[in-house]
């Protein structure tokens, strides 16, 4: 460590207690390093506060000394958002408010809930369910996903086709500033007409306005009944008359639509120890579904319907008839990403379309991928209730030069996004930008909505402390 970070790494445990300042290497090195292992840069230290005063007050001596301050909940993000930026010439300190789990306030005759920033998302669920409610915020990482990393990436999941995003389950914020006030909204209003709706501003903004303390989020009435099933379909066409037709059936009842490739699917059969087809034939496409409020039986009978009136909507399909095989289907789509991680490195894209343009995008992809990489493997899954797909890719040649693979990749990109783009759609639906798609934010991005954005970060941050080198170039 150079001898200035040293004397400010020394100056910092001096101001607020070793314990609330880890300044060795090996401690920092978790902090470091973003989940996926693809950057990792130094940082003077990391700090624990245990307290929204002490955020303030270490808010306020990096904001004195001119170090920037990478915000980290979890550090499950996949753009790089949560480390800090290796380009960044200033001193940086990762400030991890993991520690801040206090339940503020449970309110059930108001279905909300008050908790701090640190608490995981799935700990908010299980207190939530306590409480005879539903937090529905449902992500593969929920046991580490940190409120405050859920709210500064606006996090989406498997319902958002019912309960929307974080955006949508905020009732209020509470925020540190990059002077160290604090701003705080957490009274539980769902009508609040008095000005700008400034909680909005902080979800999505990834750590660049301010530091999320505490959220007060909207609860739900605990489903006494859920509906599971598992349907096999021939193509995403037909996936999406399904949705359409089962939205006509059941209404806002359903909560989930998720859709498979085969690829993703033989996947997770290969790697998952224990993983199987759901289904006795090999289907090249299928659908995980859930209806909250609805039995087993009944669902079969509104499917049935469904499939009465359009009989070649689906080839196949399985409905859980307990809660131990609805977690079953669940835990082999939610486990879909680390049976591609187990199979290699891979080129992920997380992409949104108007629901009208899925399967036209997803057939011009393919056409143009495999014309420019013949052999190119694509694992599509996702959210097809609310427009969001993963599109990931192995390329064919695996054992080329770092050159030539990154070359590559940036040219396989270019075809996805483009034609994202020409459909109206969106590089990053929930994943956020980070560090990793600056670049595609300033190629794709509204250009006067990037000049709001960047006025906005320099009147709030005009020295940019907070979190350099995400959502903007340094």
């Amino acid at each position: 460590m150079p001898d200035a970070s040293a004397r400010l790494a020394t100056d910092l445990q001096a101001a607020f207690g070793p314990p609330r300042v880890l300044a060795d290497a090996a401690a920092r090195a978790p902090y470091e390093r973003d989940w996926r292992g693809r950057t990792a840069a130094a940082c003077v230290a990391v700090l624990l506060p245990r307290s929204v005063a002490e955020v303030q007050d270490m808010v306020r001596w990096c904001h004195r000394h001119g170090v920037a301050i990478v915000p980290q909940g979890g550090n499950t993000g996949l753009c790089g958002g949560s480390v800090p930026h290796p380009g960044t010439q200033r001193p940086q300190v990762i400030l991890a408010p993991g520690r801040l789990q206090t339940v503020r306030a449970v309110d059930p005759d108001n279905d909300a809930i008050t908790v701090e920033a640190g608490c995981t998302l799935q700990s908010v669920q299980e207190l939530a369910a306590r409480h005879d409610r539903l937090f529905p915020l449902s992500l593969a990482s929920e046991g580490s996903c940190q409120v405050g990393g859920a709210l500064s990436t606006n996090a989406g999941g498997v319902q958002v086709l019912r309960y929307g995003s974080m955006r949508a389950l905020t009732l209020g914020l509470e925020v540190v500033l990059p002077d160290g006030a604090l701003w705080s909204s957490l009274r539980g209003l769902r009508k609040d007409n008095t000005g700008y709706d400034l909680k909005q501003l902080f979800i999505g903004a990834e750590g660049t306005l301010g530091i999320i303390t505490a959220a007060t989020l909207r609860l739900f009435p605990l489903p006494q009944r859920q509906a599971v099933a598992w349907i096999a379909l021939a193509d995403v066409r037909r996936a999406l008359d399904l949705f359409h037709a089962l939205r006509h059936q059941i209404g806002d009842r359903l909560s989930a639509f998720e859709l498979i490739g085969r690829l993703p699917l033989d996947l997770a059969i290969r790697h998952l120890p224990g993983a199987r087809d759901p289904l006795s034939a090999v289907h090249p496409w299928q659908v995980l579904v859930q209806a909250d409020g609805i039995a087993a039986g009944e669902f079969g009978e509104h499917l049935a319907a469904v499939l009465a009136r359009v009989p070649d909507l689906a080839s196949d399909a399985v409905i859980a008839q307990s809660e131990a095989q609805a977690r079953t289907l669940w835990q082999l789509r939610e486990n879909l990403s680390e049976a591609q991680r187990l199979e290699g490195p891979s080129l992920k894209h997380d992409i949104s379309l108007p629901q009208s343009r899925i399967a036209a995008f997803i057939e011009q992809a393919r056409t143009a991928l495999e014309a420019s990489e013949p052999g190119v493997a694509i694992v599509c899954f996702g959210h097809l209730g609310d427009g969001n797909l993963h599109y990931n890719l192995f390329p064919a040649r695996r054992d080329s030069s770092t050159a030539d693979i990154a070359q590559r990749h940036a040219s396989l990109t270019r075809i996805v996004h483009d034609l994202v783009a020409a459909h109206g759609g969106s590089f990053s639906a929930e994943h956020g930008i980070g560090q990793f798609k600056v670049d595609e934010l300033e190629r794709y991005g509204d250009p006067v909505g990037l000049h709001l954005m960047r006025r906005l970060k320099q009147t709030w941050d005009p020295d940019n402390l907070f979190n350099p080198g995400k959502l903007f170039p340094l």
